[in-house]
Formats: structure tokens, C-alpha cells, sequence
């Protein structure tokens, strides 16, 4: 008798093993169908196109991180964070400073960026911008205030070679330049940029805000290539005198408050 229980009771270990192997197995199986490459590739572009940061600023004493996005603005402390929806600044007169004013169920938030030179406390180094912010959260009675420092981060698509396909409202050719048509390669992790006029090598620095873009201290050698250089220099002029800027169907297109300045294709 004791045999036959022991056997029984060995039986049924095993039924239970096979059971919770399989039981693992489905855990397993479903772990796995839970992060897919495809599925983890998908939730990262969606994060992505949510998060991209094109400002971004910190202070000490206490640490604290901002970003702003075209989707989203958050504030990190030490002890918690603010998320609100992305609302466009309010300009100053000058167009030098910008305030962004914030009020959500949960938060109130006010942030003022100055374009002013900034010095961070601690490692010394220096910002083009102060950044200023007020907040107030839950059952808070009073503005809790920041300062630190923050960088316009210069849009990754505008890193490329652009050759010029069109100057102030009308299509150009290799002729009316002499050797080649203009172009010019962006480096925006440096803010700078070179190229050709067609004629003579051009280089010089960017200023970028978001939709911004700015050529700046633009050098330029002195060759003459045709009996005259009237296409050249109206090209650089129209350089000197871009504010914004688009890209779109792999174009570049520069302007200001005026008008349309040139087009650019991109060949890299």
C-alpha cells in the first residue's frame, strides 16, 4: 500500500512539473511577444517624435533640467517633474527675450529665456542664454524660482551638403556662377558651415532657433571667375539676409519676413 501511494504521489509531481513548465513556458512566450523588435522600435519613434528636444537648460543649487520640445516642455528636479503641452512663446520687443506661461489642473509654470550670456556655477562653462522659471505645483501658495543656463539645439536635418537650385524667385545653372553651382555643407554640431560660391570657397557660423537660421561672419576668397560676379554676390547677400527656414522633399529653403531667398537640394 505504502508502494502505491508513493507511486501515486510521484505521478502527480510529475503532472504538476509538466503543468508548471507549461504554465512558464506561456509566461515566457508572452514576454517575449511583449517586446518584439518591431514593437520596441516603434515605441522608441513615437517617444522620439514626442520628446525631441529643440531647447534645452539646466541649474544648480538646486539641480534642475528643461527641455522644450515641439510636443512637450518638462521640468526635472530633484524631487519631481512638470509636464505640460507645448505652447508657443510670448517676444519681447526686442525679440531677445521669450516667456512661456504655463497653467495646467496640476501646475502653474512661468519660463523666461533671455538671450544673454550665461555662466554655469559649477563647471564654469558659458550658455548663450539665461533661462528663468517660476513654478508652482499641487496645493503650493507660492513660486518656487530657478536660474540657469540653456542652448538652442540646431536642427540634425539641416547637416548636409545643399547645392543651389534656385536664387531670389528664379532657377540658376552652372553659367551664371562660372565653375560649379554654389553649395554649402552644414556642420550644425558646430554651428558652422563652407561651401562654394560657384566661383570663390565661402565659410563662416550659424545662429539657430528652431525654425531660425542665421549666416554668420561669412569669409570668402577673391577670385574672379567671370567678367562679372553680379550672381555671387546677390547669392551671398541672400545669405546675409536669411532669418528662417524650412526643409521639406529633401529642400532647403531660406527667407525672411520679405520673401522666398533661394532653394537648396540636398545631395549627400
Amino acid at each position: 500500500m505504502k508502494k502505491l501511494i508513493t507511486i501515486l504521489l510521484g505521478a502527480c509531481f510529475v503532472v504538476l512539473s509538466c503543468v508548471d513548465k507549461k504554465a512558464d513556458k506561456k509566461i515566457d512566450d508572452a514576454s517575449i511577444e511583449a517586446v518584439k523588435p518591431d514593437t520596441i522600435a516603434k515605441a522608441l519613434g513615437e517617444n522620439k517624435t514626442i520628446t525631441e528636444a529643440y531647447f534645452k537648460a539646466n541649474g544648480t543649487e538646486p539641480f534642475w533640467s528643461l527641455t522644450i520640445s515641439e510636443k512637450m516642455i518638462k521640468l526635472k528636479t530633484i524631487a519631481d517633474s512638470i509636464l505640460t503641452p507645448h505652447t508657443e512663446p510670448i517676444y519681447a520687443q526686442d525679440s531677445n527675450v521669450k516667456r512661456y506661461t504655463l497653467h495646467t489642473e496640476l501646475a502653474k509654470m512661468n519660463i523666461q529665456i533671455s538671450q544673454t550670456e550665461c555662466i554655469n556655477a559649477m563647471s564654469g562653462m558659458a550658455s548663450p542664454y539665461s533661462v528663468t522659471i517660476e513654478y508652482m505645483k499641487g496645493r503650493d501658495t507660492e513660486f518656487t524660482k530657478l536660474e540657469g543656463c540653456g542652448i538652442y539645439l540646431t536642427n540634425y536635418r539641416l547637416h548636409d551638403i545643399w547645392v543651389l537650385e534656385n536664387l531670389n524667385g528664379t532657377a540658376v545653372s552652372q553659367g551664371d556662377f562660372g565653375k560649379t553651382l554654389p553649395s554649402i555643407e552644414i556642420n550644425s554640431g558646430k554651428n558652422t558651415f563652407f561651401g562654394t560660391t560657384g566661383c570663390n570657397k565661402i565659410r563662416g557660423k550659424l545662429f539657430s532657433e528652431r525654425d531660425k537660421l542665421r549666416f554668420l561672419n561669412i569669409a570668402s576668397t577673391k577670385m574672379m571667375c567671370l567678367p562679372d560676379n553680379k550672381k555671387e554676390q546677390e547669392f551671398i547677400q541672400a545669405l546675409n539676409n536669411s532669418v528662417s527656414y524650412t526643409i521639406a522633399n529633401n529642400r532647403l529653403s531660406l527667407s525672411n519676413p520679405d520673401k522666398m531667398l533661394m532653394t537648396f537640394k540636398k545631395i549627400d
